[in-house]
């Protein structure tokens, strides 16, 4: 155990001297270098949203019987580069009446605020590429903005079928926002904050999930219409609207809407886990204190279990690289399993009705919401513990 303990931090200080060697070498200055942290920040994501449509073919294959991908790539795992390599090199069509100023911007915009919303999500404390007081505002400032570039493009593309879902989308999106913004009311209500990395930190013992059970599951389902996905994918209904807002959009336009949507995806599952699930924080009964402090207790007696003890400690606790990598792989994994509650959800339910959806939206989970809102402040009250003054 001491060997491979010292072994693995000679590792880490030699990537430390590494990067700390090119740095000093390049010369670069502190813009340029900020730039490439921010790329370094982004391209995992663009990548992790390429595999999510892998994941989505290949598990609702499996629930339906049939072989998903398989070909391309090892158990079909490049299947996404090639479905984005041939959607590129297809021809552009646009329609002769369209506003081709706003058909092309449309889908811009729509894919670059998809991503923005990355941008304050904390993979490890400090780990964002803006780590500010107002993160949820601004997260719920980004997915509004988007909403333009859908009921764009489908306008500008002079289409029935894509203005009639381009309509769809913009009432859906601005009705379930409110659904959306009012359960993230109740968890700013519980940690008195808007900054992402204290709402997570303030579940280290708790995840909000555990008192909030209504509460998260309302939220799955605004984050289910929020991102246009079955049951909910009225905007984009096949058999009515023949692809919704997009309908007239082909190579790269297509391209961009569809990582849009799979961007979406990820982005609400990464909040989700933030908000309820206890973002990078690991179970009280497994984190990594807790393990150090059980060591010391079942074998404080053992002078050689009490080094391994003092080690493992300085291991995980002193060292950025490797708890820098741990947090990233508990979000990571959290944020996997709200995945595939959207495939599961998708190969399951029907399409509802757009009047049903509308109507769920506005008589049943809006209330629900503002009863919880009114009762939530007077629990805390009670239990002398609001997090905010009034």
């Amino acid at each position: 155990m001491d060997i491979l303990i010292e072994y693995l931090n000679k590792i880490i200080n030699e990537i430390y001297l590494t990067i700390y060697s090119i740095y000093d070498l390049i010369n670069i200055s502190p813009t340029i270098f900020s730039i490439i942290y921010d790329l370094f920040m982004i391209l995992p994501v663009l990548i992790a949203v390429a595999f999510v449509t892998v994941a989505e073919r290949k598990a609702m294959g499996s629930m339906q019987r049939r072989l998903g991908p398989n070909i391309t790539g090892v158990w079909g795992t490049l299947q996404a580069f090639a479905d984005a390599l041939k959607l590129i090199l297809k021809e552009n069509v646009s329609p002769t009446q369209a506003n081709l100023i706003f058909f092309w911007f449309g889908p811009v915009i729509t894919l670059v605020f998809s991503l923005l919303g990355f941008a304050v999500i904390p993979f490890g404390p400090g780990l964002a590429v803006l780590d500010f007081s107002l993160g949820i505002l601004y997260l719920l400032a980004v997915s509004s903005v988007a909403t333009y570039g859908i009921l764009m493009a489908g306008w500008s593309a002079n289409s029935k079928y894509a203005f009639l879902g381009a309509l769809r989308s913009t009432a859906q999106l601005i009705s379930y926002e409110l659904i959306l913004s009012s359960a993230i009311l109740l968890v700013i209500l519980f940690s008195g904050s808007l900054n992402l990395t204290e709402i997570i930190e303030d579940q280290i013992h708790t995840w909000y999930v555990m008192p909030m059970i209504p509460i998260f599951i309302i939220f799955l389902i605004g984050a289910l219409a929020e991102t246009n996905r079955s049951p909910m994918d009225l905007a984009e209904a096949e058999s009515e609207l023949v692809s919704g807002f997009f309908t007239e959009h082909s190579s790269v336009p297509f391209v961009s809407f569809f990582l849009a949507e799979y961007g979406s995806i990820l982005l609400m599952s990464i909040i989700t886990t933030v908000l309820f699930l206890g973002g990078y924080n690991l179970p009280f009964f497994l984190s990594f204190k807790f393990i150090n402090d059980l060591i010391w207790i079942l074998f404080n007696e053992i002078n050689s279990m009490r080094v391994v003890q003092e080690q493992f400690s300085y291991f995980i606790e002193y060292n950025p690289v490797v708890s820098g990598m741990l947090n990233g792989f508990v979000l990571g994994t959290k944020t996997c399993f709200i995945v595939f509650c959207f495939i599961w959800v998708r190969a399951s339910m029907p399409r509802i009705r757009y009047d049903q959806l509308m109507q769920f939206c506005w008589t049943v989970l809006l209330p629900i919401l503002f009863a919880f809102i009114f009762l939530f402040p007077c629990i805390l009250y009670s239990f002398d513990s609001l997090a905010v003054s009034f």
